[in-house]
């Protein structure tokens, strides 16, 4: 089947969503080490921000920024990926700076990610969720996610989460 690509640019109440920039190493380097699951360098992630950019090009899928209006600040990135799922049923996935938890952030870019993956035409999206993270579990289930089940990897219990169109 054929999708349409996604748009590069959505808006929302609070927050405009675009492709990540090589101006984005700095913020999107502190992202990454907040994790505490490696040491990331902004030369990594400069070569991440271009494989990101390919990726979009070449799928019609990938991630996008966060930036908060008005000032365009960063706070994190949501995505519509391969991931553990497929390109006909890819998998919606976010992650937030710290500074930014606890704001709805996460909730409002995805929903908006979310419907733009439906209207490229696809009918099924995944997401695929650490057991521990309750937060994003809770973000999930906003957006119309149902559990459908777990899996085992080397961090532990994945809850694998479905949302149909």
């Amino acid at each position: 089947m054929t999708f349409s690509p996604m748009p590069l640019r959505i808006e929302t109440e609070r927050l405009i969503l675009t492709p990540a920039e090589p101006s984005d190493a700095e913020w999107f380097t502190e992202l990454l080490n907040a994790r505490g699951t490696g040491s990331f360098t902004v030369a990594d992630v400069l070569e991440r921000i271009d494989v990101m950019t390919k990726t979009i090009e070449t799928t019609g899928i990938g991630a996008l920024v966060l930036r908060k209006r008005p000032d365009g600040e960063a706070l994190g990135y949501t995505a519509i990926v391969v991931g553990r799922g497929s390109l006909d049923e890819p998998e919606l996935a976010y992650e937030l700076l710290p500074r930014a938890h606890g704001h709805r952030y996460a909730t409002e870019a995805a929903r908006a990610l979310l419907d733009a993956a439906f209207d490229t035409g696809r009918r099924r999206i995944w997401a695929t969720i650490g057991s521990w993270n309750a937060p994003s579990l809770r973000v999930a289930e906003k957006l119309g996610f149902r559990r459908d089940h777990c899996t085992t990897d080397v961090g532990g219990e994945v809850v694998w989460m479905v949302c149909d169109r």
